[in-house]
């Protein structure tokens, strides 16, 4: 069993930064893909960014620019660093990571943490 738990969560004024955190632990046998979704109040949950397991990285077009992130396959770990915060990034933001084993493939997911960004 993968878990992860994220941190780095908060509050902060328009155009503040944010990083948030992402371990993975437990039985790790390979981690594919990893990155973040994020969940805005009463809309649905939208992918954000992801990080291949060899580095290449793809962004949602709004925070392209604004978002970075990279991961530690070592630590087995990964990050996303936002700057310039808008109110709109405001939401519930979880870690996933796509997990491979010699029977099957999964993603787990973390709990989530709270970004809110007020205007």
């Amino acid at each position: 069993q993968v878990m992860l738990a994220e941190s780095g969560g908060g509050l902060v004024q328009t155009g503040g930064s944010l990083r948030l955190s992402c371990v993975a632990n437990g039985t790790i046998p390979r981690l594919n893909a990893m990155g973040w979704y994020r969940q805005a109040p009463g809309k649905r949950r939208e992918w954000a960014a992801v990080i291949s397991s060899g580095g290449d990285t793809n962004y949602l077009d709004s925070v392209k620019g604004r978002f970075s992130i990279s991961r530690d396959n070592a630590e087995n770990t990964v990050n996303l660093q936002m700057n310039s915060l808008k109110p709109e990034d405001t939401g519930v933001y979880y870690c996933f990571a796509d997990v491979s084993t010699t029977l099957r493939n999964f993603r787990s997911w973390g709990q989530g943490t709270q970004v809110t960004v007020s205007s």
